[in-house]
């Protein structure tokens, strides 16, 4: 397929930049592959679907405050750093990007924080990614990411809205999360509440979790046109032997399994055995799910409303059928459905 099947027009009014009051009430299109038939509920009506030993399948990371605010030496120049991930522990290296990247090169001192109490030196400017950077910083490991996470803030997009708020700090998390190590939220997760979980308990339906700490790739822009050529950035992906007992138990008993997100899509699609069952894992992977894509896991998925030509719905497509999912993106223009991180959600059954 090609990127430019992707496109549609979404007026920025559309993206939503505050999350419904409560979770579990933001709008639900339940979409029909076999059929494109449509279907409009609230989210707390998902569990109507599902039934006794039917499996949602949820990706527990945790977003940090991956995005910093700093100076440059001697110019005293505004930077912004957003940080990828940790590359070692005991040197305090951290893959990143810095803002504006330009007139940033190897040796270059970064200050942060009001009093410029943490520097970092710029020791690699190669990577693919952008930057690697040395926090120089003489006291423990704790102490050290103490200092760095309160001087960042959570990484919401710009393209959802200008500044972050308090509110954000629940928001753009859901309330399952537990391993540290995302720089987005696993946005389908983040609509289901406490209530939700206690009702899906009453109907014998089951949770298993693993965990992809999404980086910012599924943000990246593709830009080529013949999708087979495009590359996804890699993320880390745990899937531990309890997670895949679950899922397999509900695969191998006729009972549906639901991803809840194309992280979690992917992260079950990666490492998939003959019989299609998961199996444990602890890696990294850039698999990139496109039409036409046969899937061995999951029998239905939860998902957003994503932006136009984005990795994430050409995954939805895979899964539900491009023509379908492509009319549901237009009925939910129609129909005032929220775009984004922060918008309404879609189930694909």
């Amino acid at each position: 397929m090609k990127l430019s099947q992707f496109q549609f027009l979404l007026p920025k009014e559309r993206v939503a930049q505050e999350p419904t009051r409560w979770r579990d009430e933001c709008k639900l299109m339940v979409v029909h592959k076999d059929t494109g038939e449509i279907e409009h509920k609230l989210f707390k009506d998902i569990i109507d679907y599902f039934g006794k030993g039917d499996t949602f399948v949820l990706n527990d990371t945790k977003v940090f405050p991956a995005r910093l605010y700093g100076k440059k030496e001697k110019t005293g120049a505004d930077i912004m750093v957003f940080l990828l991930r940790e590359l070692n522990r005991e040197q305090h290296l951290w893959d990143v990007i810095v803002d504006p990247a330009r007139k940033i090169r190897i040796g270059n001192k970064l200050y942060f924080g009001d009093d410029q109490s943490l520097v970092a030196e710029v020791i690699d400017n190669t990577t693919s990614r952008g930057r690697t950077l040395r926090f120089l910083y003489d006291g423990s490991y704790e102490d050290f990411k103490r200092s760095l996470f309160n001087l960042g803030e959570l990484p919401v997009p710009k393209w959802v809205k200008s500044s972050v708020t308090p509110e954000d700090k629940d928001n753009y998390q859901t309330i399952f999360a537990a391993k540290e190590g995302a720089v987005a939220v696993p946005a389908a997760g983040t609509h289901f509440s406490r209530e939700l979980f206690n009702r899906m308990i009453l109907k014998d339906i089951n949770k298993a979790f693993i965990t992809v700490h999404m980086g910012i790739g599924q943000f990246r822009r593709v830009d080529v046109e013949d999708l087979s050529k495009h590359r996804m950035d890699s993320e880390r992906l745990m899937i531990d032997k309890e997670a895949c007992e679950i899922i397999n138990k509900a695969k191998n008993g006729g009972h549906k399994v639901v991803a809840v997100g194309t992280t979690v899509m992917r992260g079950l699609e990666t490492y998939v055995t003959t019989t299609h069952e998961v199996k444990p894992y602890d890696g990294w992977t850039n698999k990139f799910i496109f039409p036409p894509y046969e899937f061995s896991i999951p029998d239905a998925i939860v998902s957003g409303f994503h932006m136009p030509e984005s990795t994430m719905l050409m995954a939805v497509a895979a899964f539900g059928g491009f023509e379908h999912i492509m009319n549901a993106y237009k009925v939910a223009l129609d129909m005032d459905y929220r775009f984004g991180p922060y918008g309404d959600a879609m189930l694909v059954l």
